[in-house]
């Protein structure tokens, strides 16, 4: 079961644009990074596995939107792979890197917004 901290709606008043065509998609995305990042994290949920604490919700929703927004402003179409590098060769493989949207230690490219957000750094 895929699991979607915000929606459509939501991502639209967060960003104040309207919603892309493809902004379930995105949602469930930025929700699976959301959920990588809170791997250890403990509260209470519902018999979906959702939260049920207003606060948390809105919390997640809020980190989710943050997500969508800068996978948008990085280049990242929500599966990772976009605006990754600078250029990419085939033969004999030639990859260049961009620094300032490489993911951190744990893998995961989380939006500084969405770590504040969610994970308590503040």
């Amino acid at each position: 079961m895929r699991i979607a901290y915000a929606t459509a709606d939501q991502l639209a008043a967060w960003t104040g644009n309207p919603a892309p065509s493809d902004a379930d998609r995105l949602v469930t995305r930025a929700s699976e990074d959301i959920d990588d990042a809170l791997l250890t994290a403990v509260y209470c949920v519902d018999d979906a596995g959702m939260p049920s604490d207003p606060d948390v919700v809105q919390a997640l929703a809020d980190a989710t939107c943050a997500q969508v927004e800068f996978q948008h402003a990085t280049g990242d179409d929500g599966t990772g792979a976009a605006g990754r590098w600078d250029s990419v060769s085939i033969g004999p493989v030639s990859l260049s890197g961009r620094s300032d949207t490489m993911p951190g230690p744990t893998g995961l490219d989380l939006a500084p917004r969405a770590q504040r957000g969610c994970c308590g750094t503040r």
